[in-house]
């Protein structure tokens, strides 16, 4: 395998209620760009880590590639104001400016996909975005009860999660039954190290979020991505967005569970792909 030298730059994009995320872009030093820019938005209780693998792939492609560490995820901090999918889509809009990535492809995997959705029926410059791949996502339906909002954000689960074989097997249903044991770890590992706080706060934000209506006026490119085996996200949801979109393609990939970044990278991978050749 042939390795592309990339520059790495990092900066913090600072937010108008002084969150500060920390953002990584990639650029590939091969000579010219083989397409758009491809955004990449990790979902809850996960970090840029998750696209370690989708992001070598896109830039082996050519692409310039920008990731970022939702609020209160990884390196990147709250703000002042309280966690809401609205707020979450003007962070990537934020993200998105100061990375001069406007005319991008986003990829959002479950919650970021609820940003990134909520971005391109909200801003009005995402009629400028390339495409848009959604990863075990969905346009509504994410009313998430009490019982497991309150599990996110308790003590016995965070315990739990820093117990290797524990933690992997709290998460099990997450993933689907053939992934690989190093993949369910890097799962663990990532909700682990989110603050239970934020754990609670994510999960809680999205009830009553619905944006389908406003979906069937965004007329960007889609590929709709989901898990025959997901068990966080309902696949009938995830097939509405796909009609809802003007422009979507859906597809099931076969006992993949909700994790699909980490389990089936080459998919996403394949996503953008396609999209930047159309």
């Amino acid at each position: 395998m042939t390795t592309i030298p990339e520059l790495t730059h990092e900066l913090t994009v600072r937010t108008d209620d002084g969150a500060e995320l920390a953002v990584t872009v990639l650029t590939p030093l091969a000579g010219r760009a083989a397409g758009p820019d491809v955004v990449l938005v990790h979902g809850w209780a996960h970090t840029r880590r998750t696209w370690g693998t989708v992001s070598d792939r896109l830039i082996r492609a050519g692409h310039r590639v920008v990731l970022y560490d939702q609020r209160g995820h990884g390196a990147s901090t709250l703000g002042r104001t309280p966690v809401s999918v609205e707020r979450l889509g003007a962070d990537l809009a934020a993200v998105l400016a100061e990375t001069d990535a406007r005319e991008a492809v986003l990829v959002g995997h479950s919650g970021g996909g609820f940003a990134a959705l909520t971005y391109a029926a909200t801003s009005p410059s995402a009629g400028r975005l390339k495409g848009l791949v959604l990863l075990g996502s969905a346009a509504h339906g994410q009313d998430t009860p009490d019982s497991e909002v309150k599990m996110m954000g308790g003590a016995p689960f965070s315990w739990a999660l820093r117990r290797g074989w524990l933690g992997r097997k709290l998460l099990g249903s997450t993933m689907g039954k053939r992934t690989d044991p190093v993949v369910r770890d890097v799962n663990r590992q990532m909700f682990a190290a989110t603050a239970p706080r934020v754990r609670a706060d994510f999960f809680r934000c999205t009830r009553g979020w619905d944006v389908r209506e406003a979906l069937k006026e965004v007329a960007v490119p889609a590929v709709v991505l989901h898990g025959t085996s997901d068990k966080v996200i309902d696949i009938d949801l995830a097939e509405t967005l796909a009609q809802v979109l003007p422009q979507a393609r859906f597809e099931k990939i076969e006992d993949a569970g909700h994790m699909l970044p980490l389990e089936h990278p080459s998919a996403a991978v394949s996503a953008v792909a396609e999209l930047t050749s159309r």
